[in-house]
């Protein structure tokens, strides 16, 4: 085993007060060497740190935060990735384990992997409005980014049928607001429009908001990215200010009197309890065949191996059948890559399990009671249940994305053929799209699960293809419509080099064919001007914003046979040093200097020659 390996510690604080962090989470962040968070988080625990060196990124940063706390771990550090709430409830405990995934960790040689728990939301937020999850409850995120929205509707129909407490997270943003009307209605068809629901925002931060309301007046009040959204059941009552969710004691004791009328022995008796399973199919165990419980069963035991399949709180009879109930206050009634473009396939999403296998001999169909109200619910969202093949195996199903990718005719020509427009239209089709970017590339996003196929067709075509997001793409003008012809090899030497490889934040790199540098290579993140006979380097560049401005001439006639080798080193540098979404401006002032090159905002100002090329 390697003694020298790193060490990943992904952090849940809880919801961001010192009081509540747990010690784990204090001495882990404490001897770590790299802390690695959303700002807000970086911002909420800074009072913990003892200097280690901090990564910060913002929203929609997830992904690169996970993977360059994979790299620092790989390089010995110990290097810890924080989350509010707890890292293994939406936070980055999962991502984290998909990124080592992606890479074939594994946890006998690999770096060490530490997931330190931490108050959720729905815990928090509950303590705060009295005791609102005593009962079952689920959480489910409105936040539709990730996870389609048909997806996300399916589970509160399900969770709202089956009488579930709900604690909703992400309930809404600037950009998602229809969300969270769209759950209260059919929130609606399943609840009482009164209700009792709880609103916290911040919990036990400075501007912590706390609002007890009901279903039908909920969108009434603020909600948006920082609250925590808890709908009671059918018991769910409101008492002083207090939601209180019944955990059922009432059927069995009584809560006004010293004296119980049952004594301790007979408090677990079929008999005292005449909602249970056991009492509403007495015979049940003495009508099913001589044999043991089902591999797996585990605690069901025989009633796993009879075919009522488990899922959670859900059960089904033997037939299949299940028996619906409606909610107490209802009545009677029921509510209606770059690795694509350079090597093998994408993986495609792996099916699930279809289920338990079921009686070999039906059972009669009997009451079950609350087990009923899940049952349906699930049938709810995925149909009946059949029984599977006694030899079926997991299915596994092919996954459609939306596959995006860049093409060009090339660095410097910037003209399409006749045939090579037709195949970007066949390849884009009804379904898919194609945009002409600034950077002279067609992006195309074409639904498919194969886009290794539609990579290899466009190279046929003598296409170039590149990834999109954060990697480098080299740029160049059309060298005076291909007349200028001295840059080029050096242009198309560069995206041999590094072109479509990962880099911190997108990297522009741009080339000019002459001092008139046109194209405005010196105001991207790397800029040649091919001037003379040899190149001029402007490190720095932001083109965009207010305060744009040109990059930093940081040096002059750089030989053609030298300048190659000079911006591969650039571009290394700043993939191993740049941190997550750090655009490389600003990586070269936090730096100082680049392969050499020293960043100086007072540096001269360039002289212009009048002559293109001179």
């Amino acid at each position: 085993m390697n003694e020298n390996r790193g060490k990943l510690l992904i952090i849940g604080f809880g919801p961001g007060s010192a009081e509540h962090i747990t010690e784990r989470a204090r001495t882990a962040l404490q001897e770590s060497d790299v802390v690695i968070g959303y700002n807000t988080y970086v911002d909420l625990i800074r009072d913990l740190m003892t200097g280690q060196q901090i990564v910060r990124t913002g929203m929609t940063e997830e992904v690169s935060r996970a993977q360059e706390a994979v790299r620092q771990a790989e390089m010995g550090k110990k290097v810890a990735v924080i989350s509010s709430g707890d890292a293994g409830v939406y936070g980055m405990a999962g991502l984290v384990y998909e990124v080592l995934i992606e890479k074939g960790w594994k946890e006998a040689q690999g770096v060490e992997v530490e997931v330190i728990p931490g108050i959720s939301a729905i815990n928090s937020c509950a303590s705060l409005l009295g005791a609102p999850v005593m009962h079952d409850a689920c959480t489910i995120s409105l936040s539709d980014h990730l996870t389609p929205w048909e997806t996300i509707a399916k589970r509160i129909e399900a969770a709202a049928y089956a009488d579930f407490v709900i604690a909703l997270y992400n309930p809404r943003s600037g950009r998602r607001t229809r969300q969270i009307v769209e759950t209260q209605a059919i929130l609606l068809k399943h609840r009482s429009p009164d209700t009792p629901v709880g609103l916290v925002k911040s919990a036990y931060r400075d501007r912590e908001h706390v609002v007890v309301t009901t279903l039908s007046k909920m969108l009434e009040n603020d909600i948006g990215m920082l609250t925590t959204v808890i709908i009671g059941n059918s018991t769910t009552f409101v008492y002083d200010g207090k939601i209180i969710t019944p955990r059922g004691y009432q059927r069995k004791y009584t809560l006004d009197t010293a004296e119980q009328r049952l004594k301790p022995a007979e408090r677990l008796r079929t008999e005292a309890e005449p909602w249970s399973l056991n009492a509403q199919a007495p015979d049940w165990e003495a009508a099913q065949p001589d044999r043991g419980p089902a591999p797996g069963a585990g605690a069901a035991g025989a009633y796993a191996a009879s075919g009522a399949s488990a899922a959670g709180a859900v059960g089904a009879t033997a037939a299949g059948t299940a028996i619906g109930a409606a909610a107490p206050w209802a009545g009677g009634g029921r509510a209606a890559s770059p690795e694509v473009l350079a090597a093998g396939p994408e993986r495609s999403a792996t099916g699930a399990r279809a289920g338990t296998a079921v009686a070999e001999k039906p059972q009669p169909v009997v009451s079950l009671g609350a087990v009923e109200l899940a049952m349906e619910a699930l049938e709810r969202v995925r149909g009946p249940i059949a029984a599977p093949a006694a030899d079926s195996q997991p299915s596994r199903t092919k996954q459609v994305s939306i596959f995006e990718v860049a093409v060009a005719p090339g660095i410097a020509n910037k003209k399409l053929t006749n045939r090579q427009m037709l195949l970007l239209a066949e390849i884009a089709g009804d379904s898919g799209e194609m945009e002409y970017t600034p950077n002279h590339h067609f992006v195309l996003r074409i639904p498919t699960d194969e886009p290794e196929r539609i990579v290899a067709r466009l190279k046929e075509a003598n296409l170039l293809v590149f990834p999109i997001g954060d990697v480098a793409q080299v740029k160049a003008c059309d060298f005076c419509n291909l007349e200028k012809t001295d840059a080029i090899p050096v242009a198309e030497q560069l995206n041999l080099s590094f072109g479509g490889l990962r880099t911190p934040k997108e990297l522009h790199v741009a080339v000019n064919g002459c001092g008139m540098a046109c194209y405005g290579a010196v105001l991207e993140d790397i800029g040649l001007v091919y001037r003379r006979g040899a190149y001029d380097l402007f490190l720095g560049g932001k083109k965009i914003g207010r305060n744009a401005h040109s990059g930093i001439c940081v040096a002059e006639g750089i030989p053609a046979e030298e300048i190659v080798g000079t911006v591969e080193r650039i571009f290394a540098e700043y993939a191993e040093k740049g941190h997550p979404n750090e655009r490389f401006h600003k990586f070269f002032k936090r730096m100082g200097k680049v392969a050499g090159f020293a960043y100086n905002a007072d540096a001269a100002p360039v002289e212009v020659d009048p002559v293109c090329g001179d």
